[in-house]
């Protein structure tokens, strides 16, 4: 019996969209490019050939194109991700589930997903400027242990070691980390020997969470220490962002192939910043494009 769906889990607007997203399935290409930044969308179309659709809701803006005769769908998830688990389960509900039935697909279809995005960096080999693609993932979000099988597509082992090192065995006062791969065809396609792999830190906020100190003091004021510190067969800890573990998880539970790729806007161990990246960032979308 093929899987139904009611409406109270998948909700689909009175014109056909799907409830967040506002996108109808006709309008998903298989090549899909994530950003956080609404206003990143339009410069991603920017590049496009032509343009078929074009909607907007809420942080969610999506555009559907061709770029040199590819079809792509460039989406804007808004911060963190608890946001990418709502747009991933809804752009694989919109390839996967037949809309009028509500039941899944006899045929799943497989989509290739790029994040691009902004990142802080940790490493002396990631200063301002470096682009990172995120060979690994370590989700301080917690997002992933909310799902079933989310031990078969994790580095348990990793996992561990990382536990150990931080301290934080027995504490339940952390969401437990999750550590995750890029698809590592996707991620060879990406970055291919002009950007630097490494981990990534996902974390479930920009500043407590990130090592960040305004006025609230830090549970641990050593954990950015600890963090820089730690190796794992031969992996450091390369930058922050706050969404390429939620994306690496959701698709390989679902059977999609994702990576996340992003420009160092800061790097924490020397206290540097570029706030006027956005046109450098251009340079990393154009990169994207021509690879995805």
């Amino acid at each position: 019996m093929k899987k139904y769906f009611p409406p109270s889990e998948l909700i689909i607007n009175e014109d056909g969209s799907v409830f967040h997203l506002h996108v109808k399935p006709e309008w998903l290409a298989d090549k899909v490019i994530l950003v956080g930044d609404p206003g990143r969308v339009a410069l991603v179309a920017s590049h496009f050939d032509n343009k078929e659709c074009e909607v907007e809701s809420r942080e969610f803006k999506t555009i559907t194109g061709t770029y040199k005769g590819k079809r792509i769908t460039v989406v804007s998830t808004g911060i963190g991700c608890d946001n990418v688990d709502i747009v991933v389960n809804e752009l694989d509900a919109l390839a996967n589930i037949d809309f009028n039935t509500r039941e899944q697909k006899e045929t799943l279809r497989s989509l290739e997903m790029v994040r691009i995005g902004t990142c802080g960096g940790l490493q002396p080999n990631t200063p301002v400027g470096t682009f990172v693609c995120s060979e690994k993932s370590i989700g301080f979000d917690g997002l992933l242990n909310f799902y079933d099988g989310r031990n078969a597509v994790c580095d348990l082992p990793f996992e561990r070691a990382f536990i150990n090192h931080m301290g934080w065995t027995g504490n339940m006062c952390i969401p437990y980390p999750y550590v995750i791969d890029a698809n590592p065809e996707l991620l060879y396609r990406i970055a291919q020997d002009d950007m630097v792999k490494g981990v990534t830190i996902a974390a479930g906020g920009f500043f407590g969470p990130q090592g960040r100190e305004l006025r609230i003091p830090l549970a641990d004021p050593h954990q950015n220490d600890k963090i820089e510190a730690f190796e794992y067969k031969g992996y450091k800890i390369t930058n922050f962002e706050m969404e390429s573990s939620a994306l690496a998880g959701l698709a390989k539970l679902m059977g999609h192939r994702a990576m996340t790729v992003c420009m160092v806007i800061a790097n924490r161990l020397i206290k540097e910043a570029n706030t006027g990246y956005k046109n450098s960032i251009d340079i990393l979308i154009k990169t994207v494009l021509d690879r995805i």
